[in-house]
């Protein structure tokens, strides 16, 4: 009800044209799917449909991302992340929903947890949020899996910090199911470490299973 109260008095404008009507349009989300490319999520080498190539394989087996963290898609997330358009968590996992093929039926979808400062400073977890609409609009369950044990933020860390700091962030509590898929959410993707290890928390407490589906990849000219 207060979303549709809002979208009245407070129309949303599309963030990359500026069309009124919601967070970003469908022409600007068609041009978005339509320039994704067929790259390894980690190596950005050309790969298949899966975006994983069998060099980076490790304890996730397929992926998928929308595009890169560029131009629209970057302006939509940020927006999302720093500026508290909390309902671009809809397009967010719309536009994810249109990269990822048919799942299986017992699929379970684990979002990646946001460390409890940001959550409090944006009255959400964006990840969560986003998980939640996509497994709405799939027709699967939910899961809070993943519990996040580390507290420190990766934002301005290099390489080096952020793999030593997701080493030691996640855990699962309790055994999970070896013979169900779980694809683990997450919104940016920068070095790779904390869909790693937050994969390998998964599949240590009995997943066999885990696929990954990543919103933006961020650019290698922009990695530290």
């Amino acid at each position: 009800m207060l979303d549709t109260l809002l979208s009245i008095f407070a129309p949303h404008y599309c963030c990359n044209c500026s069309e009124v009507g919601s967070e970003i349009c469908d022409n600007c989300k068609y041009d978005i799917i339509n320039e994704r490319e067929s790259v390894c999520l980690l190596c950005s080498k050309p790969t298949g449909a899966e975006n994983l190539c069998q060099n980076c394989s490790k304890h996730y087996q397929k992926a998928w991302f929308v595009g890169y963290r560029n131009k629209a898609l970057q302006v939509l997330i940020d927006n999302f992340k720093f500026s508290r358009v909390k309902s671009a968590h809809k397009p967010l996992a719309g536009l994810l929903e249109a990269v990822l093929p048919q799942l299986p039926a017992d699929t379970v979808i684990v979002s990646v947890p946001t460390v409890d400062s940001h959550v409090r400073q944006r009255g959400y977890d964006q990840v969560a949020l986003m998980a939640k609409r996509l497994a709405k609009q799939r027709g699967l369950p939910y899961s809070r899996a993943l519990k996040r044990v580390g507290q420190e933020t990766q934002r301005g860390a290099s390489a080096k910090q952020r793999r030593e700091q997701a080493a030691k962030a996640f855990e699962v509590k309790g055994q999970l199911a070896p013979t169900v898929t779980y694809l683990l959410v997450d919104d940016i993707l920068t070095t790779g470490a904390t869909i790693e290890y937050a994969a390998r928390a998964l599949r240590a407490a009995g997943s066999k299973k885990v696929w990954v589906a990543v919103v933006a990849k961020q650019p290698a000219r922009d990695l530290r």
